[in-house]
This record gives structure tokens, sequence and C-alpha cells, in this order.
């Protein structure tokens, strides 16, 4: 074969096949993943598969979630133009009409009915200058107190109970790498196996090196499977259990005075109380044997170095807040933080629900984890903001809530980035009639969600493949998550869609931003000096060091590993012990005649959140494709029904109709129901309205039902 042929031979193989590699992170949980989309393409046919990329904190692993992300982001339902409604249809119209639109809308209520008519609900899945910067939008363009976002349903009481006590919230006080020379770790209230697969081996490593593992939890899941004990206490029964934990312990002499006197505040008032409690009480109270509350309290004292992680199942509750700090008591008591491999760590659940509290999403704060209400923390945002500091509206309401001033008429206009609160939030049915009230809504979203059904303008949104910008991991973490995939259509980035919007609302002058690296600049400055200091943090150094954990105050600081060494972050430096008794004022939702069984909600490993993005990936939605309520067989007996059944599931707030799925790894007294489906199949449909009094928690965790076979 000549020369020639060969070069003509390789030229058409060139034509027929070709590849190019596009950095990213798994959209989903917070661990963060570090992954390639890989697109081949054949002639004129494109095949993608994702691989994982090797970090510190996944090490490379991905789970079946974000191996198969990318079919959504390709899905062929994704918006890709500004939709509008006209005569009760959503109609294809150019940006120059959308932003018109909403311009005029805006005005016209921020004249009829006052700025602070307009509300803004964000998102814990958008990157940390999203985030940041939607904070901006809602207090600078709009000028509005009315903004949280959903993360408020996810994290409110790890973040609450980690300010109170400690003096502020990073998710873990350790590195992810210490969990596996840890010597007895509690995991309360967390389904990690599924909900944050890759970070399972830490935790397999751990009991590799004769760790102690305590899981606590209502169910058998694949986590507690790894367990050497578990507690399945009844549903809200936390408190009491963490109470009784703690008596046990002092009443063993298994705590460590001298931490204890020299690093904390309101011991004596926690001891007071919880020696008066009678063990045989908690044990009723909780459903847990005397002698397996004697086994875990004894094992976590003895040991010289612990950790305690909580998830949703203990914080997702009216006293989530409580459950936290409780749990807090039981670490502070023992001196088990600020040591090597000794700490805490709340398990973020959304892909930045760490970083997305931290920069003014939240009603209450200002980035860096500053508080609104603060007249120093105000003036400092509102000059490198460029503005009056009389013009920086107070502080708002929790998301809920917000919904609770649309149905009186305070708030008339809504702003929804990237979230889907027809679904996510307590009393479904509620919030949907509460949408229908609104005068004007715009929602950003990927896909036409439950909750962008109801809005007058869609915007398209870029997805994890296109949209660059840091993130904040479930360690406390700073990345970077390179995206350079080519949007599709018309669609544009968040962080451009606000400034557009600002733009058109004439603050264009506050909002001239050409990258996301140039609004992370000036979330340096914002974030400098307080809490959650990212001064020190810069996209080159990102890209070097495979990201940083805050704070991190200079440029040349490596960024902060373990916190709490010395001090804790109060005025002084001592971490705050609270008593919570084991009957909280607000009443739960508990079992009687009319509605006998407890229901309790969580995730299943293809699904995430609302299920908009996992159930547009065929891969995932085939593994689950309907909700379902788990029940003990002998409680299905009891009630008449058999494996694979409709089910009505009914409480005081509606009802949903779901298959049946029969189980002995659940308590016999409750049934579980994933939260992932819409309509018919919403939970949250049948969870009420209570909130938490600290963090605005709803009680997901906890409620009341009966069930009937259909």
């Amino acid at each position: 074969m000549t020369d020639l042929m060969l070069k003509y031979f390789r030229t058409k193989q060139q034509e027929v096949q070709s590849e190019k590699i596009y950095d990213s992170q798994c959209p989903y949980c917070s661990m963060q993943c570090k992954m390639q989309l890989i697109e081949q393409t054949n002639v004129t046919r494109k095949m993608y598969k994702t691989v994982g990329k090797d970090n510190p904190t996944s090490e490379g692993r991905l789970c079946i979630k974000g191996m198969n992300a990318h079919q959504h982001a390709l899905h062929r339902d994704r918006i890709k133009q500004p939709l509008m409604k006209i005569d009760g249809e959503f109609v294809a119209v150019s940006w120059d009409r959308a932003l018109e639109k909403i311009k005029e809308n805006f005005l016209e209520i921020q004249q009829t009915d006052g700025h602070d008519a307009l509300s803004v609900y964000g998102s814990a899945s958008i990157t940390n200058e999203e985030a940041y910067l939607l904070g901006k939008f809602a207090r600078v363009a709009l000028r509005t107190k009315h903004i949280d976002y959903n993360g408020r349903l996810c994290m409110g009481a790890a973040a609450t109970g980690a300010n109170q006590t400690f003096g502020m919230d990073r998710g873990f006080t350790n590195t992810i790498q210490e969990i596996p020379h840890t010597r007895c770790i509690i995991l309360a209230g967390t389904n990690i196996a599924e909900c944050q697969p890759t970070i399972m081996p830490y935790f397999e490593r751990a009991k590799e090196n004769g760790c102690y593992i305590i899981a606590i939890d209502p169910r058998e899941t694949a986590t507690t499977k790894i367990a050497d004990l578990h507690l399945k206490n009844k549903p809200g029964t936390d408190v009491a259990l963490a109470n009784g934990l703690l008596k046990v312990m002092i009443e063993k002499n298994l705590i460590d005075q001298d931490f204890i006197e020299a690093r904390t505040t309101g011991f004596e008032e926690v001891m007071n109380y919880v020696s008066s409690i009678d063990l045989e009480d908690t044990s009723e109270i909780t459903g847990v044997p005397f002698e397996q509350l004697m086994q875990a309290a004894t094992v976590f004292g003895q040991e010289e170095s612990g950790m305690i992680f909580t998830a949703r199942g203990i914080e997702q509750q009216i006293d989530g807040t409580a459950a936290v700090r409780c749990f807090l008591n039981i670490l502070l008591a023992t001196g088990k933080i600020g040591k090597p491999n000794s700490g805490y760590g709340a398990v973020t659940g959304q892909g930045n629900g760490q970083g997305a509290r931290e920069h003014g999403q939240k009603a209450d704060q200002l980035p860096g984890y500053r508080s609104i209400e603060n007249p120093e923390h105000r003036q400092y945002i509102a000059d490198v903001w460029g503005i009056n500091e009389k013009d920086l509206p107070r502080k708002g309401v929790s998301a809920y809530e917000m919904f609770e001033k649309v149905n009186h008429g305070e708030i008339t206009g809504m702003f929804v980035m990237c979230s889907n609160p027809t679904v996510s939030n307590p009393n479904a049915n509620f919030v949907k009639n509460a949408l229908k009230q609104l005068k004007f809504l715009v929602v950003v979203d990927l896909f036409m969600s439950d909750t962008a059904k109801y809005a007058d303008v869609i915007l398209p949104a870029s997805s994890y493949l296109e949209d660059e910008g840091t993130m904040t991991n479930v360690e406390g973490r700073v990345t970077l998550r390179e995206a350079s995939f080519p949007l599709p259509g018309q669609v544009k980035h968040d962080w451009q869609i606000l400034c557009e919007i600002a733009s058109a609302l004439g603050k264009n002058k506050f909002f001239n931003y050409q990258s996301a690296e140039e609004i992370f600049e000036e979330l340096r400055i914002a974030s400098r000096g307080g809490i959650a200091d990212y001064y020190g943090i810069t996209y080159e150094r990102l890209r070097k060091e495979q990201g940083i954990l805050w704070p991190c105050p200079t440029l040349n600081e490596p960024g902060t590993d373990r916190l709490f060494t010395d001090h804790f972050a109060h005025e002084d430096g001592k971490a705050k012990m609270a008593l919570f008794p084991n009957h909280s004022e607000e009443p739960k939702p508990k079992p009687d005649r009319d509605y006998p069984l407890f229901l309790t909600t969580g995730r299943v490993m293809s699904h995430y959140l609302t299920g908009e993005q996992t159930r547009k990936s065929p891969s995932l939605a085939a593994r689950n494709v309907e909700a379902f309520m788990e029940v003990h067989p002998q409680t299905a007996n009891d009630y008449g029904l058999k494996e694979d059944v409709l089910v009505k599931i009914e409480s005081k707030y509606g009802h949903i109709i779901v298959r049946s799925k029969l189980s002995e790894t659940i308590r016999k007294d409750t049934v579980f129901v994933p939260f992932h489906w819409t309509d018919s199949q919403n939970v949250n449909r049948l969870v009420a309205n209570q909130l938490d009094p600290y963090c605005r928690m709803p009680g997901f965790k906890v409620s009341a039902v009966r069930i009937n076979p259909i």
C-alpha cells in the first residue's frame, strides 16, 4: 500500500471517529465527584459516557447517578428558549420580549404593592457565584427582603445547630480523610450508602481498621448493614435518644471533664436534666432496648476518638435543631472535637448545600455567613456593593413562610431559580394554591417542572456540563467546576440571566459581569473577614490544588483542614451546650386512632430531590419508575395489604396513592415513602406545615397516617 493510500485511509478513519472530553462535576449530591464526559462521534452519530476523575474527596469514584447524569443534560425535553404563557399556553419568545415582560410586571408590582411584594426562591444546586449573585439581585436589583432557598428544607437544622453550638457551620469539622482512622462513629439519621454512595469507602475502611459503627434509623438500609449496632428508634424520638445516651456516659464517668471546663459552657444545666431521666422511660419513648442504649453509650464514651454524623433523618423535624444540638452535647461532653479523628459531620444533601447557604441566599444572611441584622456586617457588604446601607433590606422569612405570605397577599410576585417548591415543600397542595394567587411568576429551570407549569415566564437554565463556577462540597472544600460543553439553543447561564434582568430594571452598573470568575473575585472580597472567608481562594489556586477548605483568609494559607483545635467561633472561644427536654414544646404528629401509623420519608439511590432531572435519565428512571410504600409484612397483613398493590395513604393534610412494598427491615409502626415523585405520588402532600422554631425546618420525617388498599 502506498503512502498516499495510507494517508487517505487515516483521514477517513479520523472523519469516521473523533473524541472530545469535557471536564465537570456531578450535579447531584454534596460529594461533588469530579468527572469527564467523553463524546465520541462516529460519522453523524454521537455517543456519550461519563468517567470519574481523581480528586481529594471521591478519589475518582462515581455512583449510578453520576455515571448517567449527562442523560438529563442532553435530553430532548430541555427548555432551550424563553417561554411565555399566552392565553394559557406556553409560547417560545425572544429574550428581549421575555425580559421586557419581566421588567413591566416587576416594576408594576413594586409600584402598586411595594418592593417587598417581590420574592426570590433560590437553590442549593447552583454555583457559589450564582448563589452570591442571587442574594445581591434580590437586595439590590429588586430591593426586597424576601429571599430564601430550598436548602432551608435540607440543611437548616444542621446549620443552625452548628452555629448555635460552635459559632460557625462548615458541614464537616474535619477532612473526610480522617474518617478511616476514628475509633467509633455514630450515623444519626443518614443513609449515606444511597444518598452519598461515593463516601462509603471511607466508612468501610474505618470498619476494616476496627472502628465501631452505630447507626440510628427506623429502617434497615444499605447503610445500617455496615453498622455493628443499629438503634431502630421510633421516628421523631432523636432528642430523647441523645439525652439518654449522654445520661449513660455521665453516670459511667465516660466524659472529659477537663475539656468540658476549659472549652464549653452550659454543661451543668444539661447534666442536671439528663441525670433526672429514667432510662427505662427513654427505652419506652424511643423503642430502643435498654441494653442497646447502654452498649452504644459505653462504646462511644470509652473510645479515644469518635465522630458523629447527622443528616435529614434527625434534622427534618420540627425539633431538628434540638436533635442536632443534643448529639453535639455528646460530642462536647466526651471531648471528641478539635482533635485528630474526632469531630462532627453534617452530611449535606444537595450538590452545593454548603456553599449556597454561606453567601446570601438565606433570609437572614449576607455573604461570608454575615448576619443581615448586624450593623457592621450590613455596612461592610453595602460598601462592597456600592450602595447605601439604609437601602439594604432587613431580614425576610423562610422558604415555606414566603408561601404563607403569598396566601395572605403580602407577596404578589416571585422569581424561582432552579428549584421545584410545589413538590419539595410540606403541605404541597397549599403551596400550589399559593402560586396560583401570584400576579406574576418567573421560573428559571432546565425542564418544565411541576412549578414551572404555573409560571408566566420560563427562562432556560444551563446545566452542570455548561455552567462554570465554584461549589463547596460536604467537607467545606471549595472546588472549581470546569464546564465547557456548548450551550444548547438560546440557553444562558443563571448568572447571565440575573445580570440581564437587573440591567432591564436599570441596575446594570451593579451587575456588569463578564464571567463567573469575575463574580467570584467580588465574592472573595464580600466574604473577607466573615465566618466563611473565601478571600484566599482563587480560580488559579483551585485548579492547582484541587480544592481548598475554608476558612482561607489569605493567598498564602492552605485552608483549614480541622476546625476548633484550640477555640470555638463564639466570642468567648467556647462551645455552647444546651438543654433540650425529651418532649418538644410544639407537639409532633403522633399516631392515634384515626391515623395509627408513623410515616417517614427519604431518598432512593437512583433519584435526586424532586426527580425532575433523574427521571430524564432513562438508566435511572428504569430503576425506580414510581414511588412506593415500604411496610412491614405483619402491618400489611393487619391492613389487608399484599405485595405490589395500590395503597391510599392519608394524613390530615392530604392523600397519595402508591404501590406497596413489603419489607421486614422497617418498624411495624412505621411506613416509608420516597419523595422524588409529583402529583398523586407526592408524599409531601401528607406533611404538616409545622416548622422548627429555630431554623424553620418543616417536619418531613414524622407524620401520622392511615393506609388502605385501593
